[in-house]
């Protein structure tokens, strides 16, 4: 069954005492039966548009959200994974942690990504972990972190691995915004009703037609699988009583700086030893057999879970949240010289600082929620975060003296064009938060 659909027309109120709007239907919608002939491919998430348009943003309107020109190889990823879910090989939820997120498999049943829809984020409408919802009902006063955006989670998994790319890092698993649809997925009891409807509808009455059949896509964000890593708390503990050789101790220090840098440009507010993961392949002592392959000795390092960052202000009310990383012993050594090469020269341009918030800019405002004003504000804090990273980098500071300056807030002030056009007459302002958190311990 076609429907077109004829959009409302408002005229105003002709009682003077109310200002609301009379909405009137112009015509009646046209409702026939069509042949089943062969229909072009409609996407998934293009659900049947409502009369009266939502007011979300234009960025979310359909488009092809999970084709990355720019980077084929993770699109085909992606595409494995949509198809591996057409063909019931359904993302599996993790159990841990406080949101719902899930192991995306490919065809053959092996994990290659982590998804985190955006309305099952820790304080998500649709989060299906019954401790938030509790911790909501109970402890109202204390509901999040408000030095946070709420629910934007997924944004801020995705710009973390943009600021790693940029910077070249490269300890962030690839992490981009896409939309999928599986039954796993905690859906409300209205979407799985209107999808069991059409189903029965469509069977009762093969020829009608839906723009989309089956429950809606969730909007989340999409981190490629790493194999092999175990939490850095069980690693670390294993160093403490089975140092590392000097040559992997040396490699490992230069990964944990970029740890370090990550977080202190982002103001991750959720690093604990839980959330960056270590891979460490020891030297093979066992007898070397015929055909034997020498594997490579490494210890690597990824930064996960980076969806509580990007603050719009310093902690400053009963948690201030710290970097854990700060109480290892590895954080007394002053930053090395590769690192100050690799990142110094970066964050001391400001036309590199400014790409950086715009490209921010253009992954942020994709949410139906995005408040500039609010944006400006995060990117202040990060701003001030770069200032102070290079100051600690030219005089050769530990990371834990860095995290003892004081936080500064770098505000931009244009009285010219806005958006992404620069203007001569850009100025900075710089102000240090004088607040401090209740708790500074947590």
């Amino acid at each position: 069954m076609s429907v077109d659909e004829t959009p409302l027309t408002t005229f105003p109120s002709f009682n003077s005492s109310s200002s609301q709007p009379i909405h009137i239907l112009t015509s009646v919608p046209d409702v026939t039966f069509v042949p089943a002939i062969p229909l072009p491919n409609i996407p998934s998430f293009r659900e049947n548009q409502p009369l009266l348009q939502r007011m979300e943003s234009s960025s979310e309107t359909y488009c092809n959200c999970n084709s990355f020109a720019d980077d084929p190889e993770f699109t085909s990823i992606v595409k494995d994974a949509e198809f591996a879910i057409v063909n019931d090989v359904l993302p599996e939820r993790i159990y841990q942690g406080s949101s719902g997120s899930y192991f995306v498999k490919n065809l053959d049943g092996v994990s290659i990504g982590v998804f985190k829809p955006k309305d099952e984020e820790p304080y998500g409408r649709l989060n299906p972990k019954w401790t938030k919802w509790m911790h909501k009902l109970c402890c109202p006063c204390c509901f999040g972190r408000s030095c946070l955006v709420p629910n934007q989670g997924y944004l801020s998994e995705a710009g973390a691995s943009l600021v790693d790319q940029k910077l070249q890092l490269n300890i962030v698993p690839k992490t981009k915004v896409v939309r999928l649809t599986s039954e796993t997925f905690n859906y409300s009891a209205i979407d799985r009703a209107k999808s069991r409807s059409k189903i029965n509808l469509l069977q009762r009455f093969p020829n009608l037609h839906f723009n989309r059949i089956g429950l809606p896509p969730k909007v989340g964000s999409f981190q490629l699988f790493v194999d092999g890593y175990k939490d850095a708390d069980f690693w670390l503990k294993k160093f403490e009583s089975d140092p590392l050789p000097e040559d992997l101790q040396r490699q490992f220090q230069l990964q944990f700086e970029r740890l370090v840098v990550l977080d202190y440009i982002i103001r991750n507010t959720d690093r604990g030893n839980d959330n960056w993961l270590i891979k460490y392949v020891k030297p093979d002592t066992s007898p070397r057999k015929e055909n034997f392959v020498e594997r490579k000795v490494e210890v690597k390092l990824v930064a996960i879970d980076n969806g509580l960052a990007f603050p719009f202000k310093h902690p400053d009310s009963w948690r201030a949240y710290p970097y854990y990383w700060a109480w290892l012993p590895i954080a007394k050594i002053p930053f090395s010289s590769e690192t100050r090469d690799l990142v110094l020269p970066q964050l001391s341009d400001m036309n590199f600082v400014q790409d950086l918030c715009e490209e921010l800019h253009d992954l942020f405002k994709a949410d139906r929620g995005f408040d500039r004003n609010a944006f400006e504000k995060q990117m202040s804090v990060m701003r001030g975060q770069i200032l102070n990273l290079t100051q600690a980098l030219k005089d050769g500071k530990s990371p834990v003296q860095l995290v003892q300056m004081t936080p500064v807030i770098v505000e931009r002030s244009k009285t010219g064009v806005r958006g992404r056009i620069r203007a001569i007459n850009d100025s900075f302002t710089q102000t240090f938060q004088n607040k401090a958190p209740f708790f500074s311990w947590c």
